[in-house]
């Protein structure tokens, strides 16, 4: 390895295919840390719906950004890359070598790639969309979207209407795609990439996020959700896990069919995931199970 190179190995995939094991497993092999590219994660509020790792894996390497922010607190991407940008500083005085592990896309790409300046647009827009929204429900925001930014629809977290809101009103105000705005210019990296997508079989996949919203109720899913049930409001718990909770709670549906809608919604939101990874060709694609080559091809990396 060439000593004054620095590298971060980027783990990225879909839900429950298995990245944190994976993480851990190579932070431990590369004697490293781990700086969690989750947008739930990071709330202390949040922990089993959004499958924060747990004590022994979290004790098993050193990790950050995790639990370390309130819901309460406004934090976009643009924060996750200053504060990525300074944890890596820090780490890379110490060590070659450092994981970013998650499913956050756009927290991925912010600290690959940047922003862009999106455009300010006429507060009316999204007024009228906010009022949409509570006339029509999220599915109408959601066919909007689709017809004006298919990209958009395929990469944002579409059961968050904050974030349907969002991308519609640029879409609406400058008449251009919300995510033609995104990933435009070059980022100056001090440091060297190494992509990798974990990919497990469609089925595979699908029973593992079915047995992990199994497990989560086993954990007190429930409970957890009651106990931020009166900030429901807040854009942190616009979230798969939470929201059906939600509905329940306010008598719109029974418990059934939320743990139902939870698991449905958790599969949909991995294929998203997946369509958004896959656009970037530079990610080396890898089953979870293939521990020792993913290690070879960041050794050829590395030398």
């Amino acid at each position: 390895m060439n000593s004054n190179n620095k590298y971060l190995i980027v783990i990225a995939g879909p839900t429950a295919v298995g990245k944190t094991a994976l993480a851990i497993y190579l932070a431990q092999h590369f004697n490293t840390s781990i700086i969690s590219a989750d947008s739930r994660q990071i709330y202390k509020e949040l922990n089993i719906g959004v499958a924060r790792p747990s004590t022994d894996e979290l004790n098993a390497a050193t990790h950050f950004c995790i639990a370390h922010k309130s819901i309460h607190e406004k934090y976009t991407a643009g924060n996750f890359e200053r504060e990525v940008n300074q944890i890596l500083e820090e780490q890379f005085n110490q060590k070659n070598i450092v994981i970013l592990c998650g499913g956050t896309g756009l927290y991925i790409n912010s600290v690959l790639y940047g922003f862009d300046d999106i455009p300010t647009v006429d507060e009316n827009i999204r007024n009228d969309l906010h009022q949409s929204f509570t006339k029509n429900g999220i599915e109408f925001l959601q066919n909007k979207l689709q017809k004006l930014d298919i990209d958009s629809y395929n990469t944002i977290d579409i059961q968050n209407h904050q974030r349907v809101i969002r991308a519609l009103e640029v879409c609406i105000g400058t008449g251009k795609p919300f995510s033609s705005f995104k990933q435009k210019k070059e980022k100056s990296l001090n440091f060297i990439p190494i992509k990798i997508l974990l990919e497990e079989d469609r089925t595979i996949l699908y029973n593992n996020i079915n047995l992990r919203v199994d497990k989560m109720l086993e954990q007190g899913l429930k409970a957890e959700v009651e106990k931020v049930y009166p900030f429901k409001h807040l854009s942190a718990l616009k979230t798969v896990g939470y929201q059906e909770w939600f509905d329940f709670f306010d008598g719109k549906i029974d418990e059934t069919t939320a743990i139902e809608k939870i698991k449905q919604h958790t599969r949909n939101f991995a294929k998203r995931q997946i369509t958004w990874f896959k656009k970037d060709t530079s990610f080396k694609t890898f089953a979870p199970s293939q521990k020792e080559k993913i290690i070879e091809y960041i050794n050829e990396h590395l030398s």
